[in-house]
């Protein structure tokens, strides 16, 4: 799959931008979101989020607790991790996070980075530019 870019020119089109990746969900259960601190990754994983039957409410950023569950319209989970606190992979792996990326489940990585001799060979990767105040671009590929 060739390299995707998304424009987004404000917050409003968040959900479109979401909506245009919602088909590759189905074939990709890992989604990795890099982007610099206040790029809107969380922000973005809402509007995915959404799209899915979560409400928007419910979606917030695991910083914390490190991952938060949700449960699409379908009643499956969806695991929403923040590995910006840790500070070596081994913590990932004592929290049990290679059972959930082999859960068939959906998965949403913020802050990859820090897990990545964790990740499977292959997952989508989803980058946030910043272009403006509330702009930004998307870019989405996959990892293999």
């Amino acid at each position: 799959m060739p390299t995707i870019e998304i424009p987004i020119t404000s917050l409003a089109a968040l959900p479109a931008a979401a909506a245009q990746l919602q088909h590759l969900l189905a074939d990709h259960r890992i989604v990795a979101f890099e982007g610099e601190m206040g790029a809107g990754k969380t922000t973005f994983i809402k509007a995915l989020c959404a799209g899915l039957g979560v409400p928007e409410s419910e979606v917030s950023s695991p910083t914390f607790s490190l991952v938060n569950e949700y449960r699409d319209a379908h009643n499956h989970p969806i695991y929403h991790f923040d590995f910006y606190r840790l500070n070596d992979p081994s913590e990932a792996i004592a929290m049990g996070a290679l059972e959930y990326f082999d859960s068939g489940y959906l998965c949403l990585l913020e802050w990859p980075s820090r897990v990545e001799a964790l990740l499977p060979p292959a997952y989508l990767l989803i980058s946030l530019f910043v272009t403006g105040p509330e702009s930004r671009t998307l870019q989405v590929k996959i990892e293999n």
